[in-house]
């Protein structure tokens, strides 16, 4: 009998263990940090993140919260979430914070893709062309920096984010706005930002060779000079990367091809390196199902991945993270797995400097979440950190776009 119940001891605590390990395994590729519950705490993030000193975690969503347009929020190491900010759209706030955050000096920036001033200029329905805002962490204070009219000044900052400088200058890019090209809206602009609040457009798309529709955020160098992606226009009418100078001068660096050794719609930002090579995305172009690319400083593009639309995930939303080796990461809004309806649930990946892609994570849609829009960003242990906008809680119903911020452990 002793025998007996010591043996059945040992095979429950055999058991207990392996569950143990399992978890620890899981929490090991991905843990959950904050599942959004509903619409008073915000749904559907669907920008970065940005991390804090102490490792917490700030972001938005872009719709939800009070009354309903949008969230300004921060996640503790432990997954604690505090409300920051409840966006209130116009004519004094912005809606659809949409993009990445900056964080200086204990204060946030970011845009709004609408809000702000009513404007008929706006290709939105008259939703407001869009905001610049800061918020102060240790006073909860936000303000609007600037408001965009939706005319030659652009408008609608969507998935932009924004740069600062050392001066405190902010810079970033509209998808609209700045001329009469693209079917009357403008084609976009490259704008900056003073700390007070003055806006000044660096340059406006005409939507043709130069490119047109930024729909990302920029990165710059110790000169100044700014670097980013259009989603169309260029010679084959598909995107570029452009380099735009202080003094507003552009000049195309690529111009993608839609081919199947190019890629094409390139949606996301850049990432650049101490020699001044640039790496990003493209939404689409390859054999298929878009592309991971470097282009050096001199204009030379070269793709480093083609995604297949399969395990290895499909369709870069977001920009890319790179580490000190060289090592690229970042996530797929599509493929991986065969759930989300059929496409998959999207990917974390790593892309090494010789092209070799890792899926460090698939996304399931259930409450591990899926569909992320974002990139990632990276601690000093290797450790990554992002959005995902659908899945999460199970009280949100299987269509429903409630959202997670997710670590991911290599």
């Amino acid at each position: 009998m002793i025998a007996t119940f010591q043996a059945a001891l040992t095979f429950a605590l055999i058991s207990a263990l392996s569950i143990v390990v399992a978890q620890s395994a899981w929490a090991q590729t991905e843990t959950v940090l904050y599942a959004f519950p509903g619409t008073k705490s915000g749904l559907e993030p669907q920008g970065g993140l940005v991390r804090d000193g102490k490792g917490n975690l700030y972001g938005t969503t872009a719709v939800g919260g009070t009354p309903g347009v949008g969230t300004l929020f921060e996640i503790t190491a432990a997954g604690v979430e505090t409300l920051l900010h409840n966006f209130k759209g116009r004519p004094r706030d912005g809606t659809d914070p949409s993009g990445n955050l900056i964080l200086s000096g204990g204060k946030l920036y970011g845009t709004t893709e609408a809000g702000g001033t009513e404007s008929g200029n706006c290709n939105d329905e008259n939703a407001g062309c869009g905001t610049v805002f800061e918020f102060i962490t240790s006073s909860g204070a936000q303000k609007v920096l600037y408001t965009f009219l939706g005319g030659s000044d652009g408008s609608l900052p969507s998935w932009a984010g924004l740069v600062r400088d050392t001066k405190g200058n902010l810079y970033g890019t509209t998808m609209w706005g700045g001329g009469s090209g693209c079917s009357g809206f403008g084609c976009g602009t490259v704008f900056k930002v003073t700390s007070n609040g003055t806006e000044t457009v660096l340059y406006r798309f005409t939507g043709g060779v130069d490119g047109g529709l930024p729909e990302a955020g920029l990165v710059i160098d110790p000169q100044g000079n700014l670097y980013g992606t259009t989603s169309i226009g260029g010679s084959d009418g598909v995107g570029t990367v452009f380099e735009v100078t202080p003094t507003g001068t552009e000049k195309v660096l690529h111009s993608f091809t839609d081919s199947p050794k190019d890629g094409a719609s390139p949606y996301a930002g850049l990432v650049r390196d101490a020699s001044g090579n640039l790496y990003g995305t493209t939404f689409g172009g390859g054999p298929c199902c878009g592309t991971v690319f470097e282009v050096t400083s001199s204009g030379k593009e070269k793709t480093l991945y083609n995604f297949a639309g399969g395990s290895d995930g499909s369709s870069p939303w977001a920009g890319l993270v790179r580490d000190a080796k060289g090592n690229l990461y970042g996530t797929t809004y599509q493929g991986g797995s065969s759930g989300c309806k059929g496409p998959g649930c999207g990917t974390v990946f790593q892309i090494t400097p010789a092209g070799k892609e890792t899926v460090l994570y698939r996304f399931t849609g259930g409450t591990d979440g899926g569909l992320p829009m974002a990139g990632l960003i990276r601690d000093g242990h290797g450790n990554l950190y992002g959005t995902a906008t659908s899945g999460g809680d199970p009280s949100c119903s299987a269509n429903a776009a409630c959202g997670v911020v997710f670590e991911v452990t290599p």
